[in-house]
């Protein structure tokens, strides 16, 4: 009995969606996929975007502990120059 029910339940949802489908013109099923396009680069475009300024904030942290160090290097050899030139 419950099968039945559900078999005839789907039977009217299949027609609906086809009679739906039939409504829709081919200009307005144009203008549903290109505005569906137009959703789903701007998704990509915020992803993209997100992933890029990660990237970059990532990138300049790593670019500013290189370059501490660097300093800090040159700082300490100048130093070290700097004593055995007084020792002598």
């Amino acid at each position: 009995m419950d099968v039945a029910r559900g078999e005839m339940v789907e039977k009217e949802l299949d027609a609906m969606i086809e009679r739906r489908s039939r409504k829709r013109g081919p200009d307005e099923e144009s203008e549903l996929w290109w505005a569906s396009v137009e959703r789903f680069d701007a998704r990509r475009r915020e992803a993209n975007r997100q992933a890029w300024t990660s990237f970059h904030e990532e990138q300049a942290e790593r670019h500013r502990r290189t370059l501490e160090d660097l300093i800090r290097h040159h700082e300490t050899q100048a130093e070290r120059l700097c004593e055995e030139g007084n020792a002598a």
